[in-house]
């Protein structure tokens, strides 16, 4: 979800370097392919069972100078507590704006209200105001991964039919039931008889769907990803593999029962997002059907 603020950064002051202060371990992967990365400033998920290495990430944020330090993250305490602490010249909050929610109708997405935060904030500094369209999630995956992603998918399906993805898995109650995943597969599969089925298993390596179907497997985001994009549409509840697909620019169908779909939504030039308790399985097909024939 940091992707398009770094583009965002990376458009508007091209010759800037980037560091990244982050938890986790998974940045570095992400960001594999963004030229404009100095430094990644990881903390441990765990901070006491890595205590010297969260004091010393800490130390390097209050160390190194800025220019300008960017909270990409509202409402975050942790957030806002770094960009404090961190040595610059400008610090920006990104704080809630009322008159940009109104302006905007996608305001409230947790990787878009960033931008039009920085790009109201850099107004005010003097810069031009700027207009294009914002940036897509996107890891910038290179022809050699897409390439050996198209290689897996092929593998599996023996054919060169079109491919719709399902990954059924996610936490706690945003996780869809076996009985919901079999009788939705079950009209996917009436509905589009010549596409070919695969699900992407999660890290556990369990299926709502029991197996049934032809199954994707690994733990490498990026070979996840470069796997996805080779696929027509893929199909999930609100998880960051949902996200993924996103980024790597496959149609994506989100579905959401508890989560805020205009927080999360998946945003490329296809995809779209669902409220499961609203709309009903025939729609979500004629909705899945658009984007196919487009």
């Amino acid at each position: 979800m940091l992707t398009p603020i770094v583009q965002e950064v990376a458009n508007t002051f091209p010759n800037a370097r980037i560091d990244l202060f982050v938890k986790g371990s998974i940045s570095p992967t992400i960001f594999k392919n963004y030229e404009n990365i100095d430094q990644i400033i990881q903390l441990p998920k765990k901070p006491f069972k890595n205590i010297f290495k969260y004091i010393n990430g800490w130390f390097l944020l209050r160390w190194k100078k800025y220019d300008l330090v960017i909270n990409s993250t509202h409402g975050s305490s942790s957030g806002k507590l770094s960009t404090r602490l961190a040595n610059a010249q400008y610090k920006f909050y990104s704080e809630w704006d009322d008159e940009l929610h109104l302006k905007y109708s996608d305001y409230q997405h947790s990787a878009k209200n960033v931008i039009y935060n920085l790009r109201k904030f850099l107004t005010q500094l003097g810069f031009e105001e700027n207009t294009s369209r914002l940036p897509y999630l996107n890891i910038k995956l290179d022809k050699d991964e897409i390439e050996t992603g198209k290689r897996k998918l092929t593998q599996i399906n023996n054919n060169n039919n079109k491919t719709i993805c399902l990954f059924t898995n996610a936490t706690g109650d945003k996780c869809y039931s076996e009985d919901w995943w079999n009788s939705f597969y079950g009209h996917l599969q009436s509905e589009f008889p010549d596409y070919n089925f695969v699900e992407l298993l999660p890290v556990e390596n369990i299926s709502k769907l029991n197996f049934k179907i032809p199954t994707f497997y690994s733990t490498d985001i990026r070979e996840m990803g470069a796997f996805i994009a080779n696929t027509s549409i893929f199909i999930a509840a609100d998880n960051g593999v949902m996200h993924l697909s996103g980024a790597v620019g496959t149609p994506t169908a989100g579905l959401f029962s508890v989560t805020n779909e205009h927080m999360y939504k998946p945003y490329n030039d296809k995809s779209f997002s669902v409220n499961t308790n609203n709309v009903n399985e025939n729609e979500i097909l004629d909705l899945i059907k658009k984007v196919l024939q487009e």
